[in-house]
C-alpha cells in the first residue's frame, strides 16, 4: 500500500455567521420573510400599522380626557373619554350594590384575589392548608355579600352584581363542576356498573349538545315551574350550579382522555400491592391523568370565565351588564366604547393570566418540551 498524500490543512478563518442566523434577525427571516408571500403580507400589514397607529395613540393618550365630571370635556378634547371609567367605575365594579356598602365587595374580592394566589403557589399545594383556607374564604365572602350578621345589613342577590358576582359565577362553575367532572370520567369508563355508565354517557354527551345559553335558560326559567309551590331556589344558586353541571360535562371528557393516556400497567401495579379500586384511581390514576390533560383543562377553565358573560341573558348583572348599565346615562352614552374597552382589559388579564399559569403547570410537571 502507498501512503496518501494529505494536503496540510489551512488554518481555519472564524467568519461571522450569516446574517439571517443572528438573533432577531433570524426570527424574521423564520417567521416573516421566508418567503415571497409572507413578505407581501409582512409589507402590507407595517404599512397598515404605520397608518393607523399615530391617530390610535393620539385618540388614546394625546387628545384623551382622563378625569372629569363633565362630559363636555371630552367633546372638546377630541380624544378617548377614559374619565367614563373614573365616573361610572362604581356601577361597572359593583353593580347596583348599595353605595355605602360597596366596601364589602370590594374587600370580598381582594379576599378571593389573595385565596387564589396562594392556591397558585406550589409551596401551599397541601390539603391541610388549601381545605381550610378556602373553607375560610368561601364563609367569608358570602357573609360579606349577603350580610345579616354582625351588623351588616341583608343585601338580597338580586342586588349583587359587577365584578364580584363575575367571580362568584366562575368560582362556583370551577368549584362544582371539577369534583363533578371527575365522578362523570370514572363512571363513564366503569366496566363493573354498565347501567352507571350508560348514564354517565348519555348525561355527558346531552350537556355537550346543548349551548350553554339553553343551561341558563332552563335554570332560570323553566326549573322553577318544576318546584313545589312555595319551595323557591335563589336565581343566583341555580344559574351557578346549572354553569357548573355544565361545565362539569365538557372536563369530564378531557379528563377521560387523561384516563385513558394512563398505562393499564400502572393500575396493575396498584393491585399487586393490594390497594383498592378508590385507592387506585385516587393515588395513582388520577394525578396522572389529570397531569396528562392540564392544557385541556385550563381551556375549559378560561372559556368558563368568559362564559360568565352570558348571565346577561337571565338578567344577572355582571361586570358586562352593569357596564351596560352605567353607560345609559344621556351624557355619558356617547362614551360606551371606552368602557367596553375596560371591561375587555378585564377580561384579558384574567384569560391571560390562567393561560401563562397553564403554561407554568405544564413546564413543572413536563406536560409539554419547552426549548
Amino acid at each position: 500500500m502507498t501512503a496518501l498524500n494529505v494536503a496540510p490543512t489551512d488554518p481555519v478563518v472564524m467568519r461571522a455567521p450569516p446574517i439571517e442566523r443572528i438573533g432577531i434577525l433570524r426570527w424574521l427571516h423564520k417567521n416573516l420573510f421566508n418567503n415571497w408571500i409572507n413578505t407581501l403580507i409582512t409589507t402590507a400589514l407595517m404599512v397598515l400599522l404605520v397608518i393607523l397607529v399615530p391617530p390610535l395613540i393620539s385618540w388614546a393618550f394625546i387628545n384623551s380626557v382622563w378625569n372629569s365630571t363633565d362630559p363636555q370635556a371630552c367633546v372638546e378634547a377630541g380624544g378617548a373619554c377614559w374619565a367614563v371609567i373614573a365616573e361610572k367605575h362604581r356601577v361597572m365594579l359593583f353593580g347596583f350594590y348599595p353605595y355605602a356598602e360597596q366596601w364589602r365587595p370590594f374587600l370580598a374580592v381582594v379576599i378571593y384575589l389573595g385565596v387564589l394566589v396562594i392556591t397558585a403557589l406550589p409551596v401551599f399545594w397541601n390539603w391541610r392548608i388549601l381545605l381550610p383556607l378556602w373553607v375560610f374564604g368561601i364563609i367569608t365572602i358570602i357573609t360579606l355579600m349577603l350580610g345579616g350578621v354582625f351588623g351588616l345589613p341583608v343585601i338580597e342577590t338580586a342586588q349583587w352584581g359587577g365584578l364580584p358576582l363575575t367571580m362568584i359565577v366562575f368560582s362556583g362553575q370551577v368549584s362544582v363542576g371539577m369534583p363533578l367532572a371527575v365522578l362523570l370520567a370514572l363512571g363513564r369508563r366503569s366496566e363493573k356498573l354498565p347501567i352507571l355508565k350508560t348514564i354517565c354517557i348519555v348525561v355527558i354527551e346531552t350537556m355537550r349538545a346543548i349551548p350553554p345559553v339553553t343551561v341558563l335558560l332552563i335554570a332560570a326559567v323553566i326549573f322553577p315551574i318544576f318546584l313545589p309551590t312555595g319551595f323557591d331556589i335563589d336565581k343566583m344558586v341555580r344559574i351557578v350550579l346549572a354553569l357548573g353541571f355544565y361545565f362539569a360535562c365538557l372536563q369530564a371528557e378531557v379528563i377521560r382522555g387523561g384516563l385513558q393516556a394512563v398505562p393499564v400497567s400502572q393500575l396493575e401495579a396498584g393491585k399487586s400491592i393490594g390497594l383498592s379500586a378508590w385507592q387506585i384511581n385516587w393515588l395513582i390514576v388520577l394525578p396522572q391523568a389529570i397531569r396528562i390533560v392540564i392544557p385541556g383543562l385550563m381551556n375549559h377553565i378560561i372559556q368558563a370565565f368568559k362564559n360568565s358573560t352570558l348571565v346577561i341573558i337571565v338578567g344577572l348583572f355582571d361586570i358586562l351588564n352593569a357596564t351596560s348599565a352605567s353607560v345609559a346615562d344621556p351624557q355619558w352614552i356617547s362614551y360606551f366604547t371606552e368602557a367596553y374597552l375596560f371591561v375587555a382589559l378585564v377580561y384579558f388579564s384574567g384569560a391571560y393570566s390562567l393561560s401563562k399559569y397553564s403554561k407554568y403547570l405544564e413546564k413543572k410537571f413536563k406536560v409539554v418540551s419547552h426549548q
